[in-house]
């Protein structure tokens, strides 16, 4: 196979998924006839060919997909005008405390934000496929562990945690938390859209 037909195939392929392909899976489509570098160079070839579109191919930490440009933000929400509830400004500073400290424990978030953490945005978190639980602290009572999953990584756009903004302070409500304003695109109404297989605009 030639390799316009392999990236016309790859093409197809990603703008068809809602879910990004791991590069694992993109060779698949091929029974190993293409190498991973081959494969690499080809997503690297479309991701220029949609340079100057409305979409664009992203890697996030689970694989490779298309979604929308954050220009395009505002007309595909004329799709949607009703918006879905935002999450509260302590739900999303437990998620940051989780994501820059993990894996923490329930009692570590609470003495960095010096409130209690209510169990229902512990809840919440782990509902959307941002948290999970990895294990439990050798200490009195094994308090879970908490820490942030791929879903997480890929609603945020990044390959690794170690594409999260720098903090430039501390993690305490009282102190300068600018990575709030980064996790605030999390919000369902301002995540970026994937091609969906269908008509209709989906959401990851």
């Amino acid at each position: 196979m030639n390799t316009v037909d392999a990236k016309r195939i790859i093409e197809t392929v990603l703008l068809c998924t809602t879910q990004p392909m791991p590069l694992r899976e993109l060779r698949a489509l091929f029974d190993g006839a293409l190498g991973a570098d081959t494969l690499k160079s080809l997503l690297l070839e479309l991701q220029q060919d949609w340079q100057l579109r409305g979409m664009e191919l992203v890697q996030v930490a689970s694989g490779w997909r298309f979604q929308s440009k954050p220009q395009m933000r505002e007309f595909l929400d004329r799709l949607q005008p009703e918006k879905p509830s935002r999450y509260s400004r302590a739900t999303l500073e437990t998620l940051a405390i989780i994501a820059y400290r993990q894996p923490v424990t329930r009692g570590d978030i609470e003495d960095i934000r010096g409130v209690t953490v209510n169990s229902l945005i512990i809840k919440q978190l782990e509902d959307r496929g941002w948290v999970e639980t990895i294990g439990h602290r050798e200490s009195v009572g094994r308090p879970a562990l908490l820490a942030t999953t791929r879903q997480f990584l890929d609603d945020l756009g990044l390959q690794s945690l170690s594409q999260l903004p720098v903090l430039e302070g501390s993690l305490e409500p009282s102190g300068s938390l600018p990575v709030l304003q980064t996790l605030e695109s999390l919000q369902d109404d301002g995540l970026p859209t994937t091609t969906p297989a269908s008509p209709q605009v989906q959401r990851p």
